[in-house]
């Protein structure tokens, strides 16, 4: 019993490559990224490949893949609905970005516009994907304030990471970037922290007592009403010992926020190609911390459903 993987790298990778898409696509028209054709094509193909990497994966977690397409037709009430359909959307004005960028060597007029559209479709896909959890009333960890944002937020930091080591690797670093990722960073902790401390001082309302609306003792159920884990057990009702927690939470902070800023810090003061290693570790440990939190937040979630079982 643990939270799915394809999950835990879906929303890892599709946040990072939708960051760095929207970064390129809002820089890249007002000549602040440069036509570059080596730039565009590293580029906009490690954002688009983390985006189908993250895509695929999610298909892995289905009972039935090949019904996926199914999910598109729910779109009038369903995040996960919506999510799918603006996911697919942006690969357009992207596809046509990366086209314009790569093939023409051009980031202006019409391709500007592509990029621009690409992302503004790369924040609707990631705030989609938000609200897929933040909708979520039965789970009190993820129907709060703090889970959309973190998702922008997450999403932007680990994009202009991997945006800022691009830019070091081809030795064309900009400071104001830097500076902007370690402010993204250091939100990204501030907010994590935050989440943390509202998740720990939660208190669900809801009892067996008032879910049976039964009252005058301890309701409790004398059998499960199967006899293997399902669904729910399996993803929403997993336990993590205090200690694990603890520990993992540590290193949350120091591969997905500590470290990098040290590393970023340090670029500040060293010349290429120091600095394009350091820039390029700090964006890969980042994206190794984002895996743990992100696996924290799954397994930190409850679903009211465990009532049932007695937990």
């Amino acid at each position: 019993m643990h939270p799915a993987f394809s999950v835990v790298f879906f929303t890892t990778a599709t946040g990072a490559g939708y960051g760095l898409l929207a970064l390129l696509g809002v820089l890249a028209g007002p000549g602040f990224v440069p036509p570059d054709f080596w730039l565009g094509l590293v580029g906009m193909g490690l954002a688009l490949g983390l985006i189908s990497a993250g895509l695929l994966s999610s298909a892995g977690h289905l009972g039935r893949p090949d019904r996926a397409w199914r999910a598109f037709s729910q779109w009038r009430s369903s995040w996960l609905s919506r999510e799918g359909v603006a996911s697919v959307a942006t690969f357009v004005p992207a596809g046509l970005f990366a086209m314009g960028w790569v093939v023409l060597g051009r980031t202006d007029g019409w391709v500007a516009v592509a990029g621009l559209l690409a992302a503004v479709g790369a924040v609707i896909t990631v705030c989609t994907t938000g609200m897929i959890y933040a909708s979520l009333k039965p789970i009190a960890q993820w129907h709060s304030r703090y889970t959309l944002p973190g998702y922008l937020i997450f999403s932007a930091m680990s994009g202009g990471a991997l945006l800022n080591a691009l830019l070091q690797g081809f030795a064309i670093g900009s400071t104001i970037l830097l500076a902007g990722c370690m402010l993204l960073t250091l939100l990204g902790w501030g907010w994590k922290l935050a989440t943390w401390r509202y998740n720990d001082k939660l208190e669900i309302a809801t009892t067996v007592n008032t879910a049976t609306g039964l009252a005058g003792g301890t309701v409790r159920s004398l059998e499960w009403p199967h006899t293997e884990e399902n669904y729910l057990l399996k993803e929403m009702g997993f336990r993590i010992a205090r200690k694990h927690k603890a520990r993992l939470r540590q290193i949350t902070q120091v591969l997905a926020f500590a470290l990098p800023v040290l590393l970023l810090v340090a670029v500040f003061a060293l010349p290429w190609p120091y600095a394009a290693v350091l820039s390029t570790l700090a964006a890969i440990v980042q994206f190794a911390g984002m895996l743990v939190e992100r696996w924290l937040f799954f397994a930190e979630a409850k679903h009211t459903v465990t009532l049932y079982y007695g937990r």
